[in-house]
């Protein structure tokens, strides 16, 4: 888990035939850049969530949030993040509501996929949830023609506030029903609850990011080492 001030990236502004507002989407590089080194789409939608789920720190907090996720991450294109923004400034209570949703369904596919990473059944009432919203984005899916042939890709519907989780379902979906489930890790750092793929060829990675909980941990076990000489040598002093 990174922790700190928000980082800044490097690039330029988008050109854009819409009106501009002050809002994060006006913005680029974004204030914040989202760490994606989960391994799987659905694991960095999931990590948007610094911290433990009970020492949380929020990073979706707004629509635009949202949108800068989704644009970062690749699950939108920067066309379809711009639209998504202003057709959010003229429908706020839509996009509150679009908000809501993500968060919550991120929290269903967490609950899953830590389940799996800690070889637990899943709650069949997640699992139903998930389904649900699955049901509800495959449609929206549509083969695109790319030079070396198919891929899969997604309608461009700027008017549909709920489409930025539609590519983290899919993902989940496919991880979910892939035998690299198994590599799914939970970090073992302290206050800290992301999920990772481990690739490792003895699959023992511990860590979500071995120069932030990895170095704590590390140093963290020093301290208590040095600490419990010091005692022994008082002890027998």
């Amino acid at each position: 888990m990174h922790e700190g001030d928000p980082r800044r990236g490097a690039g330029s502004h988008m050109a854009s035939h819409m009106k501009k507002s002050e809002t994060e989407q006006d913005r680029w590089p974004p204030a914040y850049v989202f760490d994606l080194s989960g391994g799987r789409l659905c694991l960095d939608f999931v990590n948007t969530l610094s911290g433990s789920r009970a020492r949380p720190t929020e990073r979706l907090r707004s629509y635009d949030d949202l949108v800068s996720w989704g644009r970062q991450s690749g699950a939108i294109t920067a066309p379809i993040a711009e639209r998504l923004a202003a057709e959010a400034r003229a429908r706020p209570r839509d996009a509150a509501r679009a908000l809501d949703s993500a968060v919550r369904l991120r929290e269903v596919m967490f609950r899953i996929l830590a389940a799996c990473a800690d070889l637990r059944p899943a709650d069949e009432t997640d699992v139903a949830a998930l389904n649900v919203a699955l049901s509800e984005a495959l449609p929206h899916q549509r083969l695109v023609k790319t030079p070396d042939g198919f891929e899969w890709g997604w309608v461009e519907d700027a008017e549909a506030l709920g489409r930025i989780p539609w590519a983290a379902i899919r993902s989940a979906a496919d991880l979910l029903t892939s035998p690299d489930l198994r590599r799914v890790r939970r970090c073992a750092g302290a206050n800290c609850d992301w999920l990772f793929m481990d690739m490792s060829r003895n699959r023992t990675r511990r860590w979500c990011d071995m120069k932030g909980c990895g170095n704590r941990a590390k140093a963290r076990r020093y301290y208590e080492r040095h600490r419990a000489r010091r005692g022994d040598a008082h002890a027998h002093g």
